[in-house]
């Protein structure tokens, strides 16, 4: 059949129309098509060039500037310092030997650290970039520039290494890094790309090992181009990595700073407490170490030297030392004692100077006895015969329960090294641990804070917040990471009946502000800022002996612990001076310098002292003032 001629023209306009578009469609591609080989080809011919030539190409890790870490108040404890280095890669440096002696004719090295580059580059990967000599000047490094040509893989650079200000102050607290090593990598199977870099330096101990993750950061990356003989010729581009958080600490650089200053000369541990929030205001340790001696290759002989003092440097003692708590132990019996019901605040207990069990005398410190003492007096007098007969009342497992509300016995959460959980001994422990019943004696022993009985500076320190709290306060040294506040843990009720701590809290008063108290020459005359507090002395050898007739490392140690304004109380203190003898008069009157350096922020005013030890007060800020931190000393980030 004929088909119409209106028929044949539609059928013609159509196939006209998509001849049309697949025709623009083809030509479209090809246009494209032809565009993108034009940029390949022409824009593109240098780069690609390059690429096809892969032995001129490099690509180098960057790594990361570390974040900083500052104290409450902004003010830098551990910085980046700009530092010039010398790298090696291997592939491109040819004869190896030749041009580490090329080098070691530019830069002063020793055969010692020829062996060790010559090893670490054996080690490594032909490719990676192995640091020879790092911390250069200027001269220096301009002197290896000059001789490029003749030194093929070799490059000098601009990195940055940790720099701690403050010196020995936070060395224990900060901590201190170090370059990776492969005992590190092996222990802590951390297969970042970064460790792989030469000399990176990772947190070995401190805040810098424990926030070793928010503080590093993550790489970054550069292609350069090499010449044939391994001379780089130019950075073809960067991609920087992101820089470490930056850490806040609770500590303020001020107070932590007078509190070793204080401490100097001592073996000792000092804590500062902020009683509302937990914030660990100070933490010092004496003596202590310069922690950017570690960081550069701390020497032998200097390494030797810290581990051969007697006074122990290197350990954190505020939160690693485990000692006898002594008499200041002696809250944790009285409140223990009234909680259960077996005396009375006013009830007395007679103190002949000792108290006989099983055939034992356990003796008083004093000798002809305190006579008859309440609750109050035996705080005030630090009277022994009344805390035995409170542990043959109460018993071992109640005076530990509440040891540990009290925040004894515990491995607090923080950031820094090696942490003492102590020891609130039970039978059952006893039995676990050496195989033996549970004896009275040891209950005796254990109620005035020794036998098995064991605490940190730290729980000390924590125990005092709670006594002047009634909360649960748990210590906290980052103040923010990365600019975001931590929690601060509001410390519930400790559900100890409140007259129970009024009376504790009264006799610590009256250790530090009444006559005949133990601590009353370490008194504070300013009303407004007079503490609360309570002396301790540990044995260290069971024989009684004058602790001025025997070595040192044979003699008791001191302790003082307190709380301030006794009215409403802002500052917690615990003080331990190993071997210092008394807690009166070794431990006491350090603790009270730090409560008021801690309460005015500054040197106290002389009035604040009793006027017959002003002019010895005077003497000894003289001297401290000389350590104190210049105004506008490290850098702020305010």
């Amino acid at each position: 059949m004929k088909r119409a001629a209106k028929d044949t023209l539609a059928s013609a306009r159509t196939i006209s129309r998509r001849a049309l578009i697949l025709g623009g469609a083809q030509l479209t591609f090809m246009g494209g098509l032809g565009l993108r080989m034009r940029y390949l080809q022409v824009d593109q011919a240098d780069q690609y060039l390059l690429l096809a030539e892969e032995n001129r190409i490099n690509l180098r890790l960057l790594a990361p500037a570390r974040g900083l870490i500052y104290d409450r108040n902004g003010v830098v404890i551990a910085d980046n310092e700009q530092i010039y280095r010398i790298v090696v890669v291997r592939e491109d440096a040819g004869d190896l030997d030749e041009t580490l002696a090329k080098i070691s004719r530019l830069v002063a090295l020793t055969a010692d650290e020829i062996e060790r580059a010559r090893r670490e580059l054996r080690r490594r990967s032909s490719f990676v970039p192995v640091t020879i000599a790092d911390r250069l000047n200027w001269d220096e490094v301009a002197e290896v520039a000059v001789n490029a040509p003749a030194l093929p893989g070799v490059t000098p650079e601009v990195g940055l290494s940790r720099y701690y200000p403050m010196g020995e102050d936070f060395a224990h607290l900060v901590g201190y890094v170090g370059a990776v090593s492969e005992k590190y990598l092996e222990q802590s199977g951390d297969d970042d790309p970064l460790l792989e870099i030469p000399k990176f330096q990772v947190g070995k101990r401190g805040a810098e090992s424990e926030l070793e993750r928010t503080l590093r950061g993550s790489a970054g990356t550069r292609r350069i181009e090499v010449n044939a003989v391994g001379r780089v010729i130019r950075e073809l581009d960067r991609i920087d990595g992101t820089a470490g958080a930056p850490v806040q600490m609770t500590v303020d650089s001020r107070l932590q700073n007078f509190v070793q200053a204080r401490l100097a000369g001592q073996s000792a541990a000092a804590v500062v407490l902020d009683v509302e929030t937990g914030d660990i205001l100070a933490m010092g340790s004496a003596p202590s170490f310069d922690p950017n001696k570690f960081v550069r290759g701390i020497s032998r002989a200097d390494y030797r030297a810290l581990l051969d003092n007697k006074f122990r440097p290197l350990p954190n003692k505020p939160a690693q030392g485990a000692y006898p708590p002594g008499s200041t132990y002696k809250m944790v019996t009285a409140l223990a004692a009234l909680e259960a019901g077996v005396v009375r605040p006013e009830e007395t207990v007679y103190c002949p100077g000792f108290l006989e069990v099983g055939g034992r005398k356990f003796k008083c410190w004093k000798r002809g006895g305190h006579g008859n003492v309440n609750m109050e007096q035996s705080l005030k007098y630090s009277c022994d015969v009344y805390y035995y007969e409170m542990s043959l009342r109460v018993g071992i497992e109640k005076t530990s329960e509440m040891a540990r509300r009290l925040g004894f016995g515990r491995r607090y959460d923080l950031p820094v090294s090696s942490i003492s959980a102590g020891l609130t001994p039970t039978k059952d422990w006893k039995f676990a641990r050496h195989g033996a019943e549970w004896l009275i004696g040891d209950s005796v022993n254990a109620s005035i804070g020794q036998g098995y009985v064991l605490a940190s500076p730290l729980q000390l320190a924590v125990m005092s917040a709670r006594l002047a709290t009634g909360r649960a306060i748990t210590p906290r040294l980052i103040k923010s990471i990365g600019g975001v506040e931590q929690p601060v843990r509001d410390g519930e009720k400790l559900n100890i009946n409140e007259n129970m701590l009024r009376v504790v809290r009264k006799g610590m008063y009256a250790v530090s502000n009444e006559t005949r108290g133990t601590a009353y020459r370490s008194r504070i005359i300013d009303e407004a800022m007079q503490m609360a507090g309570k002396t301790g002395t540990s044995q260290v050898s069971n024989a009684l002996v004058n602790n001025k007739e025997v070595p040192w490392e044979q003699r008791d140690h001191a302790l003082f612990v307190a709380f301030a304004p006794y009215d409403k109380p802002k500052y917690a203190v615990s003080v331990v001076v190993e071997h210092g003898g008394g807690g009166s008069t070794a431990a006491a009157p350090v603790a009270r310098d730090i409560m008021l350096q801690a309460q005015y922020g500054q040197l106290p005013p002389l009035t604040a002292y009793p006027a017959s030890q002003r002019s010895t007060i005077k003497a000894r800020q003289d001297a401290l003032q000389l350590r104190q931190i210049k105004p506008g000393s490290g850098r702020s980030r305010a």
